[in-house]
């Protein structure tokens, strides 16, 4: 076992058991949105889980530890911590662990701590990608390279509509990542359900996504799949608007020179002053779907 590593009991139990588990990752509770709404989402995406017949598994770095499955005191102890959290990549890991310090997890150092815990499954919002202008400023998540070598099941929102989406498709199918769309042929914009770009194949039911990352296993195969599964219908938002605020928050954070792992944080705040909130509102129906989504395709693996 990592001695750096600490399962909650209950995760570890249904490890165990051969239970199905899902990871959730723990930066959309501190740099996500405001206390106490990031708290209750947490917890609600928890529920959501489990009704679905999975055991949630919150991961995040607490006091150096890396946790998979956290109580609520410590979701609420993130929430409240807010951006004072620091928000943690795989380059951030060891110097965390070493001091003593707390990490809000990305998609992938979600991935990391759930690989090395044994889960297969993780439920986010949307992964990082390639960033408009990243052909001057090389700026690209490191969310990519994590779904091209840790064996983890991503189910998301498509890539977040801030980003280059047709640059961003073209480095995962370099990287040989699968990308499914979950009753669609068409790659989901986070806050919408539609981008103009294809997915590389299109599953219909949580048993055929189970089937195929279960047979990439079984291949030895190394990396992740992802998968991309629409917002629901009814909190979609209109594709003008939405890009509209995304031109302008990307317009102001050049503006500012706001770089690094700044720049996600700055424009999904940015985008929700300017939609008034509504997407915010969007973002967290979105998790909510694919948390369902999750635990339903564990439970089939």
């Amino acid at each position: 076992m990592n001695k750096y590593l600490e399962i909650s009991p209950e995760v570890s139990a249904a490890l165990a058991a051969g239970k199905p588990v899902v990871a959730l990752e723990s930066t959309i509770i501190s740099h996500g949105m405001p206390w106490p709404q990031n708290a209750e989402t947490a917890l609600n995406v928890e529920r959501i889980v489990r009704e679905n017949g999975a055991v949630p598994a919150t991961v995040a770095i607490i006091g150096g530890r890396l946790k998979a499955g956290l109580s609520r005191d410590e979701i609420e102890y993130l929430g409240q911590k807010g951006y004072d959290v620091i928000k943690a990549s795989r380059r951030d890991l060891p110097v965390l662990a070493a001091r003593g310090d707390d990490g809000a997890t990305t998609v992938a150092t979600t991935m990391i701590i759930a690989a090395m815990a044994g889960i297969r499954v993780f439920a986010t919002g949307g992964i990082g990608g390639v960033h408009r202008g990243a052909e001057v400023t090389m700026d690209i998540s490191a969310d990519l390279e994590e779904l091209a070598q840790t064996p983890v099941l991503v189910v998301c929102a498509g890539a977040k509509s801030i980003l280059d989406l047709g640059l961003t498709l073209e480095y995962l199918e370099t990287k040989g990542v699968p990308v499914i769309g979950y009753g669609t042929s068409e790659l989901p914009a986070f806050y919408t359900r539609k981008s103009g770009f294809g997915v590389d194949y299109r599953l219909d039911t949580p048993q055929e996504v189970a089937a195929a990352f279960r047979a990439k296993l079984e291949m030895g195969l190394k990396g992740g799949m992802l998968v991309t599964n629409p917002i629901p219908e009814a909190y979609s938002m209109d594709p003008d608007v939405i890009n509209r605020a995304i031109d302008e928050a990307v317009a102001e954070a050049n503006a500012k020179g706001v770089k690094g792992k700044q720049t996600t944080p700055f424009l999904l705040a940015k985008i929700k002053d300017i939609t008034g909130g509504d997407s915010l509102a969007s973002n967290i129906r979105l998790v909510y779907n694919n948390a369902a989504l999750a635990a339903q395709v564990a439970a089939n693996l």
